[in-house]
């Protein structure tokens, strides 16, 4: 089966997310989920690679800087057609610059220079010149930001990833909002797996282990855009 019926098909059997929060482990395990996943047509099964690559943990390791982040996501940017998966990936990197100027902050450094790569999208040079305002002056755009500044403020390393996680949660069901049996059903629900994945990992121990070892080491250059509370 092939076209938007296979898709109908794939949606209709993959189980439900429940809230994010009361889950305890993922709807079905990634294998299960890859091999459902291989009725997608190459194209959409190429641009869904692109989409996890970019947001996946794994770059960091593979990049040296926040400012090869950037250029990687440009040029994921580029290579994609879809205006749906480039919105999704603008709001969320736009979410990881605002975590990762909270973490520069938490850690006593100065605003981003003139001219320094360390975020991506619109925000940027607003950030950096309203450096001393909790929320960046972006309260109205990012509601969440006060409360996250002040979790960050208190070491609540589980209370903000808990926040962040859960915003990334409401993006993507808004993203949804209107599709339901087509390709971006699908990548909404992928997308809402690896985060699933991300929550049913963490617990106020091990979360709160790993933000100390973060801060003491000063984090490393790509910590910060593609830290693991901005991972979905």
């Amino acid at each position: 089966m092939s076209g938007p019926d296979a898709y109908v098909m794939l949606l209709s059997s993959l189980p439900h997310h429940g809230a994010l929060t009361r889950t305890k482990q993922t709807p079905l395990s990634r294998l299960r989920l890859n091999a459902r996943l291989k009725v997608l047509a190459p194209e959409d099964a190429e641009a869904l690679g692109l989409v996890e690559d970019l947001l996946s943990w794994e770059l960091v390791q593979k990049l040296g800087s926040d400012a090869e982040v950037v250029r990687r996501a440009k040029q994921t940017m580029a290579r994609l057609d879809s205006p749906f998966l480039k919105e999704i990936l603008r709001q969320r990197l736009e979410l990881r610059t605002m975590v990762a100027a909270l973490r520069r902050r938490r850690r006593g450094l100065p605003a981003p220079r003139s001219g320094e790569i360390w975020g991506f999208g619109r925000w940027t040079n607003h950030i950096a010149h309203n450096w001393g305002d909790s929320a960046f002056g972006l309260a109205r755009v990012f509601p969440w930001a006060r409360e996250a500044d002040r979790l960050i403020k208190e070491d609540d390393a589980y209370g903000f990833e808990r926040l962040i996680l859960e915003e990334v949660w409401r993006d993507l069901g808004r993203a949804g909002e209107g599709h339901t049996f087509d390709f971006e059903a699908v990548v909404v629900y992928v997308l809402r797996w690896n985060v699933v994945e991300r929550w049913t990992a963490y617990n106020e121990a091990t979360a709160k282990e790993r933000f100390v070892g973060l801060v003491e080491a000063g984090m490393s250059q790509a910590g910060d855009l593609f830290g693991e509370a901005a991972n979905g």
